[in-house]
Formats: C-alpha cells, structure tokens, sequence
C-alpha cells in the first residue's frame, strides 16, 4: 500500500472547475432533490391518516434532524480528511480516515437505537398532552431509530466516494433508497397489494427498508468502484489520533446541524401553546423547503472536496473559482424558491390536505418565512468553505447566532407581543445577521489560509 501519489492524478486538481463543479454536484442535487421528493411524498402520505398523523411526525423531526446531525457532521469531517489526504498524496491517512468513519457510524447507531428503545415515548410526552398524537410518534420513531443503522452507513459509505470524485454512485445509491421509500410509503400505510394496513408505522418501515437497501449498496459499490480507498473490515478499528482529526472539523458541524434540533424543538414549544395545526405547519414548511435546500446540500457535497483537495494541493485561484461559482449557483436557487413560495403557498399546503385553519395558518407563514431564502444561499456555502478548510467552528459561530440567539429569542418575544402570525418574521432577521457574520468571518479566513497558498505553492516549486 502506498503511502504517496502523484497530486495531479486526480481530476479535483486539474480539470476545469466549471465542468469539475458540476460533475460532481449535478448527480448529489439529482439524488437530494429524489430524497426532498420522498420526505414530500412521506407527509403527504401520513397527512393522510389524520392531522395528528402529520403533527407526529413534525414533532419527530428534532429527533431526526439530530440523528442527520450526528452522521452528516461526522461525514463532514472524514470528507475533508480524506479528500486533503488524498490532495497531499497520503494514501495511508486516507484509508485511516475511510476506516474509523465507518466505526464512528457503528457506534452512532447504537447511541440513537437505544434512544429509541427507551426514549421516545418520554420525547412526545415531554411535547404534548395529546394521547394520539404520543401514540403515533411513539410508533414512527421507535422504528425509525431502532433501525437507523442504514442511514448512518449509508451516509458514511457515500461519503467516502463522494471525497474521491464519484458522487455519481452517491446518486445511484440515494436515488435508490429514496424511491424504495416512495414505493413503499402507501403500499404499506395503507395495506395495499395484500400487504397490512400499518399506518403510521407503515411510514416508519418504509423509510429504514429505503435506508438499508441504500447502505448495501453503497457498500458494494464502494468496495468495487472506488479505487483511491483500500478497506477492508480488518482495518475498521478506532485509532484516537484519526478520529480526533475528524472531530475536530465533524464536531463543529454536528453542534452546528444539532443546533437545528434545538430550535425546531423550542420552536414547536412555542407553537404548540396556539395550536397544533400551528406545529403542523412548520413541519409541512420544513419538508417543502427541503426541495429547495437539497440541491444546494448537493452543491456542497461536490463543492467541499474540491476546496479541501486543492487547499491540500495549495492552489488558490481553484478554490475562489470553486467559491464564487458555487455561490452564485445558490444564491440562484434560492431565488426560484423564493418566487415558488410567494406565489403557491395555498397549493403547496393543499398537497398535505390542509385544512381550511391550516390554510388561515400557513399561507401567510410559507411567505415570510421565504424571505430568508434572499440570504440563506450565500450564508451556506460558505458555512461549507469554512468546514472545508478544517475551520468548522466559524460555521458554528454562524449557526449558533442564526438559530439560537437570533430565531428561538425573537419568535418567543414576537409570539407573547404580536401573536403567532410574528413568529415567522424571526427566520428572515436572523438570517440578515447570519450573512454579515458569514462575511466577516470569510474575509478573516481568506486572509490568514487562502492568501498565503500562493507562496507556498512557489516555493514547492522552487
């Protein structure tokens, strides 16, 4: 096994960064958009059984996004020591960070399992009263916790072929798992084709089968198409020193993306004292805005091993070619979403069998809350250029600002002064905050590592 390779093998150091960009991105937001799509479809579906059916499920979703969390940050942190390992040319650091990322899931798995095991009905209790509504949450995300082991591998072996270019199988294997879900959803919701009628956990067993099946393969495709990693399962043991690499970029991420499970949750605290239609309508807004978000998460995950390769490679002009095409690449998104939400909020809340309050609710929340989409673009990726660049805690810094101090503090006080049609208007100041911090933060960053990569890279030369 080589321990060193010629930099200039791979194609994050050589090919055009317009056509680089948007080879690895395009296949990850074709994927995130098919997996925005079921988590669409899935709501729709449990919308319904009942209202409380899909009030449930958007109390479930703190517990879920702290699960993505947890395995998105981790990857976050393998991504970039594996893809500045390779842009150095260490190839036996590469296989360690690939090795301990799949142990660093394992163990994941088995904190969330437990948590299901013993943990949820206490989580829906500790939300509301309702006795249906505890039932059914109960149901979904004991299952879907219980058997998280398949997004957690899933994430992880993606991962691993996304930091060496070939975010094409990524798309293969979540486009796969998402429409297995799809599939599945209403068939066994519903009892259809001879299968039983399981409702709600019906839902639940969809989404893990869509989930396992995508890890396997996943698996297989990493083993026999991903040929800058060699991994074997003799060589999946923790090595303290590899693992606090990955923390060390993966923990401020996983703080960062928790602090969404944080504020989702005090947010449906805050909501639920007016109704539970009005939680119902956050959770809707959060499963629509993801058609959104996921193809700028795509953008980042073909975007991050590019910047961390050629900052391992020492080669600036690539990475503020990369930055700036995926920013205006964003921000461009953003914008469509921005009219989308503007001028289809009652159609967009009729695809869940939204209720005429929900409507009352909803229609008004879709359109303030939007106006954040202005910002939010920019403020992303260049969350990612900072996790990129092994300075994970300014993405923290930001997030931390955006969701706890500004978005949690404003819709309490706007909700006790104006009522609950002020709460939304919390998301779109908080996000004006995010972007001046964003861009001091870049501009100190630039400075002190981007900067500098020009004399370094004469003096390898020299």
């Amino acid at each position: 096994m080589s321990n060193t390779a010629p930099a200039g093998e791979n194609k994050m150091g050589t090919m055009p960064v317009n056509r680089l960009l948007f080879s690895m991105s395009l296949p990850m937001i074709a994927s995130m958009l098919v997996q925005a799509l079921y988590n669409i479809v899935d709501s729709i579906f449990v919308a319904q059984i009942s209202e409380n059916a899909l009030t449930a499920v958007s109390l479930a979703f703190p517990i879920q996004s702290l699960m993505i969390a947890v395995a998105s940050g981790t990857c976050v942190g393998i991504n970039a020591l594996l893809s500045r390992s390779l842009g150095e040319g260490k190839q036996q650091e590469a296989n360690l960070a690939a090795a301990n990322g799949v142990f660093l899931a394992a163990v994941s798995f088995l904190f969330f399992g437990l948590f299901g095991a013993f943990g949820s009905r206490f989580f829906f209790q500790s939300q509301t009263g309702n006795p249906e509504v505890i039932e059914y949450g109960t149901q979904y995300l004991t299952i879907c916790l219980c058997c998280s082991f398949g997004i957690f591998l899933e994430m992880t072996f993606e991962r691993l072929m996304q930091s060496t270019g070939r975010t094409v199988y990524s798309m293969i294997t979540q486009g796969t798992g998402a429409i297995i879900n799809i599939i599945f959803d209403p068939i066994l919701i519903f009892g259809l084709f001879g299968f039983p009628r399981l409702g709600i956990r019906g839902a639940a067993i969809a989404t893990v089968a869509g989930q396992i099946i995508a890890m396997l393969l996943a698996i297989w495709l990493n083993q026999t198409k991903n040929r800058d990693i060699q991994l074997s399962p003799a060589s999946i043991r923790p090595n303290r020193r590899v693992i606090a690499r990955i923390y060390e970029v993966g923990v401020p991420s996983i703080i960062m993306q928790s602090i969404t499970s944080v504020m989702t949750f005090g947010l449906n605290k805050i909501l639920i004292l007016f109704s539970e239609t009005a939680v119902s309508v956050l959770g809707v807004y959060f499963k629509l805005q993801s058609f959104i978000f996921m193809p700028i998460f795509g953008l980042n995950n073909g975007m991050i091993p590019i910047v961390a390769y050629n900052y391992g490679a020492a080669s600036r002009k690539r990475i503020m070619e990369t930055v700036r095409l995926s920013i205006f690449t964003a921000v461009s998104i953003m914008l469509v979403g921005l009219i989308i939400f503007q001028v289809f909020p009652a159609q967009l809340l009729g695809l869940f069998n939204a209720s005429a309050h929900m409507l009352e609710v909803g229609v008004p929340a879709l359109r303030i809350i939007s106006l954040s989409f202005l910002f939010a673009g920019y403020c992303i990726i260049v969350g990612s250029v900072f996790q990129a660049l092994g300075n994970g805690i300014y993405s923290l810094i930001v997030s931390v600002a955006r969701q706890l101090l500004c978005i949690l503090p404003l819709a309490y006080i706007f909700s006790k002064i104006w009522g609950l049609g002020a709460v939304w208007y919390s998301f779109a100041l908080a996000e004006l905050i995010s972007v001046t911090i964003s861009t001091i933060l870049f501009r100190r960053i630039y400075i002190k590592k981007i900067v500098p990569l020009d004399q370094l890279r004469r003096e390898s030369k020299a």
